[in-house]
């Protein structure tokens, strides 16, 4: 009779994974020892003997990396890939070879998609509902609270279920027809441009600097005192709207990516930064 993973056993893996696949990421096997805590109940289910169980865990616990969510579609794969090796109709080889084999393609697909575009698009719209009304500005983070863990659960569990029902044919398929590539290659202009959109609207950056003066009003016969006739800010987002906020997050990406900053030293520059251009403000009555 064909051993077959119940219902059960397949919402216990993903449950598994989608709750613990950051806990015990380490430098040694990244997400490995979270993938064989997902594919536990699996193989308990599958294997008789306590060989077969360590043998089978022992592979799911070596170096393992991928984005998380879409990642789920891996998990899938392995779970029927491993229900076909328990029928005899595939070796550990080839499970390992997978995993490895499909690190690369999720990691793309899912940093591209989740990451770099749907996280961004939901932060834009909840920061718009925060920013609309200030009596109703707590609607924006608590949407984000409940959208973002149920988005991704559901996004995760469909991607689950795709990946056990289409198995490693399927995303062969898919890598030989050429559709990841341009996939995405699309997700990440996307994701590109939502991040411009962002920066522009969120990310806040003025040039504190001015020049008053007393000036002769003819008409009026009068003098008006501390007119502005030179504002620095005005000057730049003539040339260039929004070219500060633009540099800044330029600034902020090339420390983080190129020169490894850490986040922490990124926020304290951006403190200083501000400190010093607040400063500045009040010096040259521009915040006056």
């Amino acid at each position: 009779m064909a051993k077959t993973i119940s219902g059960k056993t397949l919402r216990k893996s993903f449950f598994n994974w989608f709750f613990w696949n950051g806990c015990s990421q380490q430098a040694e096997t990244m997400l490995g020892m979270a993938f064989g805590q997902a594919m536990a109940p699996v193989i308990d289910e599958l294997y008789d003997t306590k060989e077969e169980k360590a043998e089978a865990l022992k592979r799911h616990i070596t170096l393992f990396n991928t984005e998380s969510q879409v990642g789920s579609i891996c998990n899938g794969i392995v779970c029927g890939l491993e229900e076909a090796n328990a029928n005899g109709q595939c070796t550990p080889e080839l499970i390992s070879g997978a995993k490895v084999a499909l690190i690369g393609p999720t990691s793309a697909i899912g940093d591209s998609l989740w990451v770099a575009t749907i996280i961004p698009i939901l932060l834009t719209i909840c920061l718009s509902i925060a920013q609309a009304n200030q009596a109703t500005a707590w609607l924006g983070p608590v949407l984000y609270l409940i959208i973002y863990p149920i988005g991704t659960c559901i996004l995760s569990w469909l991607l689950f279920k795709l990946g056990k029902k289409s198995g490693l044919e399927g995303m062969q398929n898919f890598m030989a027809t050429g559709r990841l590539g341009a996939l995405t290659d699309t997700m990440t202009v996307l994701g590109l441009l939502v991040v411009g959109a962002l920066s522009a609207s969120f990310v806040s950056l003025t040039l504190p600097i001015q020049l008053t003066q007393d000036v002769y009003d003819a008409v009026n016969n009068t003098m008006l005192p501390g007119q502005v006739v030179f504002n620095a800010d005005n000057v730049v987002n003539a040339i260039f709207p929004k070219l500060l906020p633009l540099g800044l997050t330029l600034g902020v990406y090339f420390l983080y990516a190129r020169k490894k900053f850490s986040p922490l030293a990124l926020m304290g520059i951006i403190l200083v930064l501000a400190l010093l251009l607040t400063w500045l403000g009040y010096a040259t009555g521009f915040y006056a």
